[in-house]
């Protein structure tokens, strides 16, 4: 496959807060919970932990409540098999809406949103210049959403805090397949909301990456099996259709979907990218480019016209692009724009560079600049906030992005048709529900122009206003920029419906 499956949504972030108050519920247990396998014997996870803390954002005093703490995940016999740590940020107010925030991988934690896009504390981070051995320093985030609503960060199993109490097969069984991930997230939706009393609150979803794989089936699954509606929906950077990025021999839909991204990085090189700018590359990749790769070598003529336009369109070498047919591969084409520098893109932002150590290999021998350049910084804050900030003592490892859980991940075998029928089914089953859609335009790992042409084949169901595809300056992680991520918060706000 093309597009192999994208390793989450990543983020940089720091940390340095004020604490004002810290409490725990109750003494940490000595007694280990009911566990499905045996053989586990892990240490209790701590008590729930709390801290009050406050951010100025857009001359207002934001004071709230940090929870960090964790729920049961219990078999068919009750028996505990995991355990869920999540963050929680609350705020006194009657009628607060809620928002559960996911991210992806498989194998991210939430730290990413949470410390890098809608939380309250905020780091620099995904941005070309961003070295790991940055300080890790938190600061208050005027793109915060906690302004309008409530947030809850859940970290699955096997990322964060968050834990398996069974062996890695059955643990593969229980958490990391398809199917068993969306049921597990749905039931901690469930039961947060419960055990906080907060089931008559107006209730969000928000995921990124996988976690916009997550968000369409959790939305369904909660609406149709545990009784829970969403009023609204925000995917950023998703990944909703695995399989758009199939069969490049023969469908021009592959290259159809990354050109329009590769083009935007080009734009902003030049600073010209614009939504205007953006506008006639989509419409020609939608018309005469798709339909020059359909005829193949039947048109000669018109595969002439296309490499020439293709070219001007990606800024890159006109031999690399005839040679490629106009068929420009990601990884190819995030070492060859930036090859004469000694350097490589991201496929999360191609615009966002490190260097390649191994420049004379046929293929990239490392990994992506920005994977390699999130994980120190974002472990850091995340473990320093919990354990120093909240107080939520432990000293167990904390998975900011999990290999492992990546590598034992098993699809089921409807995985690769993605989450648009639930999408489809949610907005089907539920009127009032709303679905904003968001992208960086640099995008190479989930590229807008696949929400895009989801979203256009959906049927309108009463208000096609109901589900949105926006996009932004960036990349995944476009709410990096100040610009996008204040824009990001516009529209969320007239999703959610804030005078």
């Amino acid at each position: 496959m093309r597009n192999a499956l994208p390793l989450a949504l990543l983020a940089a972030l720091t940390l340095g807060t004020t604490t004002l108050a810290v409490a725990a519920d109750k003494p940490a247990t000595t007694d280990a919970p009911a566990v499905a396998d045996k053989d586990f014997h892990l240490p209790p996870l701590p008590a729930d932990a709390h801290v009050v803390q406050s951010a100025q954002v857009d001359g207002r005093t934001l004071k709230y409540t940090v929870t960090v703490g964790s729920l049961p995940v219990r078999n068919d016999k009750g028996e505990v098999t995991g355990e869920v740590v999540f963050t929680a940020y609350t705020m006194d107010g009657k009628d607060r809406p809620v928002t559960f925030a996911l991210n992806g991988g498989p194998g991210a934690s939430s730290v990413y949103l949470n410390l890098g896009a809608i939380g309250p504390k905020r780091v620099n981070f995904g941005v070309e210049g961003a070295n790991p051995s940055d300080p890790a320093t938190l600061h208050d985030n005027p793109g915060t959403w906690l302004g309008f609503t409530d947030l809850v960060f859940i970290d699955p199993v096997g990322t964060g805090y968050s834990r398996a109490l069974v062996d890695d097969k059955k643990a593969t069984e229980l958490f990391y397949s398809t199917d068993a991930d969306i049921k597990y997230l749905s039931r901690i939706v469930y039961d947060w909301l419960v055990k906080n009393g907060r089931m008559d609150s107006r209730k969000y979803l928000v995921g990124e990456s996988y976690g916009g794989f997550r968000g369409p089936r959790v939305t369904d699954y909660l609406q149709t099996q545990l009784g829970v509606a969403m009023n609204g929906v925000v995917l950023v950077s998703p990944y909703l259709d695995p399989a758009a990025s199939d069969d490049e021999n023969v469908s021009p839909l592959p290259w159809m979907l990354t050109l329009p991204s590769i083009a935007a990085a080009n734009l902003e090189r030049q600073h010209k990218l614009s939504a205007e700018a953006m506008a006639p590359i989509v419409a020609y990749t939608r018309g005469e480019y798709a339909t020059t790769l359909m005829q193949g070598r039947s048109n000669p003529a018109a595969t002439e016209a296309m490499v020439k336009k293709v070219t001007e369109l990606t800024g890159l070498d006109p031999v690399f692009v005839r040679r490629s047919g106009g068929r420009i591969e990601t990884q190819a084409y995030l070492r060859e724009i930036y090859r004469a520098e000694g350097k490589l893109g991201s496929r999360y932002d191609s615009n966002v560079t490190a260097w390649d150590p191994f420049p004379y290999a046929p293929q990239q021998q490392t990994g992506d600049p920005i994977l390699n350049g999130i994980i120190a910084p974002t472990t850091t804050a995340m473990v320093n906030f919990v354990t120093k900030t909240v107080g939520w003592k432990i000293d167990a490892r904390y998975n900011a992005l999990s290999y492992q859980v990546n590598r034992l991940w098993h699809q089921d075998d409807d995985a690769n048709r993605g989450s648009v029928n639930e999408l489809r089914e949610s907005v089907a089953n539920d009127p009032g529900l709303r679905v904003l859609i968001a992208h960086g335009w640099d995008d190479l790992s989930c590229p807008f122009m696949v929400s895009q042409l989801i979203v256009d084949q959906m049927p309108a169901m009463g208000d096609p206003t109901r589900v949105q595809v926006k996009n932004y300056p960036g990349g995944h992680m476009f709410y990096a920029r100040p610009d996008s991520q204040a824009q990001l918060r516009q529209d969320v706000e007239a999703l959610y419906g804030v005078k």
